[in-house]
């Protein structure tokens, strides 16, 4: 007796199966290759961005002024509801993916950054100049230790983001990617398809968020040796 209906509820064995067909009949490989290429592009691209937009806003007050409006109301609205707009400016390849992963990651990394540098105590930045400290001494022995551990604070929730920003996008236009599968799988009733693919890309993401640990302990080992 089967307490759930197998349309909507699969066995753990038909999902097992779906996933060893999936990777059996090579076709996953392309998928995950675009989502990946996607979601690792954002990741990099939304953190050389978002660091270098953080430091100018924070070290500048003319250009946070412009900036910081526009970062805010970026935070206040979901941005995957971008994803439609992005397809229709970049197409339906990996362009469109790649923008909605990168601006995921550069709004979370802008803030990280920029309240980082804000953060940090005044009177460590008063002592500095009074022992004759220039704007590059302040940046490379105050802003620059204080900014790392904000960003690799942030690095995990990074990982997410840009993997969110992939699928979703994939999800509302594509031709490839698990996003791609996913909305196959709901347009066809194919439940063993669907949790098949969330559990791919659950693992996925905890492998990545694995490796940004290690990052983050390598980087920051002072606050984790006793």
């Amino acid at each position: 007796m089967e307490w759930f209906d197998p349309f909507y509820l699969p066995a753990p064995s038909a999902v097992a199966k779906v996933l060893f067909s999936l990777f059996s009949e090579g076709d996953i490989w392309l998928h995950l290759e675009a989502t990946f290429t996607a979601a690792v592009v954002g990741i990099v691209g939304g953190l050389l961005i978002g660091i270098a937009l953080g430091f100018a806003a924070a070290l500048l007050p003319s250009l946070a002024e412009l900036l910081e409006p526009v970062m805010i109301m970026l935070n206040a609205i979901p941005r995957v509801i971008l994803a439609p707009l992005f397809v229709i400016w970049l197409g339906i390849d990996l362009g469109s993916k790649i923008a909605l992963a990168l601006i995921l990651v550069v709004v979370l990394i802008f803030f990280a950054v920029y309240n980082g540098i804000k953060d940090v105590d005044h009177r460590l930045i008063e002592r500095v100049r009074t022992l004759g400290g220039g704007k590059w001494v302040l940046l490379r022995e105050v802003y620059i230790p204080s900014v790392t551990a904000w960003v690799l604070g942030n690095l995990k929730v990074a990982v997410g983001f840009a993997f969110t920003g992939a699928v979703v996008g994939e999800f509302v236009a594509s031709s490839r990617g698990l996003g791609y599968l996913l909305q196959f799988a709901q347009s066809t009733y194919n439940a063993a398809l669907s949790i098949a693919l969330i559990v791919l890309i659950m693992t996925f993401v905890m492998i990545l968020f694995a490796l940004a640990e290690q990052v983050e302990h390598r980087l920051l080992r002072w606050r984790y040796d006793p």
